[in-house]
């Protein structure tokens, strides 16, 4: 394991975190299903501006949730795109539905709009893009194809959450989205996820769906009497230390966004000179949160060679994302190849994402800069 002068990551914290966690340790109870659960659903569905909240214990869990609580089931086509992480697919298979890859656009790399109406059939239920790195999808076009065909539109916004689109924020435009708090993420809870909607019944059917089936009037664990189970669940609640850890978070989540646009304009400003390297920026209507600071070479081979650079100096840079249907399992079940995806993987071979975490230093900012300048100069 090499020594990482600049991680590709670093998670934001400070004294709120520790004092809002650990004053749920200090109380010895409640450490499931605390009310600081049902805080964290309320303040997140204000930021967002979605009536309802329900939290996961991951952004996976969510989607699985959400593909469920719509009803998904055998034979039902749900369309995706291949540039994401592996869940946004497997999640369809979860719940033993067929996801159907459709391409991406070169703009904000998501779905793109026009193809869409190509890959619909009779058996498509709904389509599910997600948003690349920290700004939109082009949501509104997607928006315009679900309600032309009756469609329900699941948003994976594990990357997204504080990015607006035309001055509103990402979750606003669809059925219901979904987030991720794992590590890497703009705002973190260790692991965890939530799901919003605007609708009562999907909202009380992935409350059963996250906790057993079970109705709940208070906290099952100091609740005297017999619950009832209703339907079939799961345990995929989020920990009460998870919520509180997620309350501080959310509460810093404006600053965290400024450090990271901040940092993003400095790499941008300096390593754009290079004519080889298209840098990341908001496009389309859609602000830019940085999640992750994405870069495009002009192509694989110099993109690999940076990419062997860089770790050679220390600096950690990782592709993000490998196209699901090149995967093996997904070649092998589905019959998927190069080729299918044009767009997805001439992107998938290009990219590259750097350092971007708000604490970064003006010296790491600086190295990064520094290094791939002597990577051209090198050429």
């Amino acid at each position: 394991m090499l020594d990482w002068k600049i991680p590709l990551y670093k998670i934001f914290t400070d004294d709120e975190d520790l004092r809002l966690v650990n004053d749920v340790i200090k109380r010895g109870k409640s450490w499931a299903i605390g009310p600081e659960i049902e805080q964290f659903e309320d303040e997140l569905s204000s930021f967002v501006g979605k009536k309802f909240c329900v939290t996961f214990n991951s952004g996976t869990s969510g989607l699985h949730a959400a593909l469920q609580a719509y009803g998904i089931g055998p034979n039902d086509e749900v369309i995706v795109p291949s540039f994401s992480f592996i869940s946004t697919a497997n999640s369809v298979l979860f719940v033993n539905g067929t996801p159907i890859f459709s391409d991406i656009e070169k703009d904000n790399f998501g779905l793109d709009a026009s193809l869409l109406e190509k890959k619909i059939t009779n058996k498509t239920k709904v389509i599910m893009p997600m948003d690349y790195s920290g700004q939109s999808c082009k949501i509104h076009e997607i928006n315009d194809i679900t309600t032309k065909h009756d469609l329900i539109l699941i948003e994976d916004a594990a990357e997204s959450l504080g990015c607006t689109i035309n001055g509103k924020m990402v979750g606003t435009h669809s059925d219901c989205a979904v987030f991720s708090f794992t590590g890497n993420k703009v705002m973190t809870t260790g692991e965890g996820g939530a799901v919003v909607t605007d609708s009562e019944e999907i909202y009380e059917k992935l409350k059963l769906i996250r906790s057993h089936g079970r109705i709940d009037v208070q906290n099952y664990f100091e609740n005297p009497d017999i619950s009832d189970y209703v339907n079939v669940g799961y345990n995929w609640r989020m920990p009460t230390m998870s919520a509180a850890l997620g309350l501080a978070q959310l509460s810093k989540l404006p600053k965290i966004i400024r450090m990271r646009k901040d940092h993003a304009n400095y790499l941008s400003s300096r390593i754009s000179k290079h004519p080889e390297i298209e840098v990341p920026s908001p496009k389309s209507g859609s602000d830019h949160i940085y999640q992750m600071y994405t870069i495009k070479l002009e192509t694989k081979i110099l993109r690999d060679t940076l990419h062997s650079f860089l770790t050679s100096k220390g600096i950690f840079s990782k592709v993000y994302f490998h196209p699901i249907h090149l995967t093996k399992f997904y070649q092998e079940k589905f019959g998927t190849k190069q080729g299918m995806l044009p767009v997805t993987e001439y992107i998938s071979d290009r990219i590259l994402t750097l350092p971007m975490f708000p604490s970064m230093t003006q010296d790491d900012k600086k190295l990064i800069v520094e290094t791939i300048n002597e990577f051209f100069e090198s050429l």
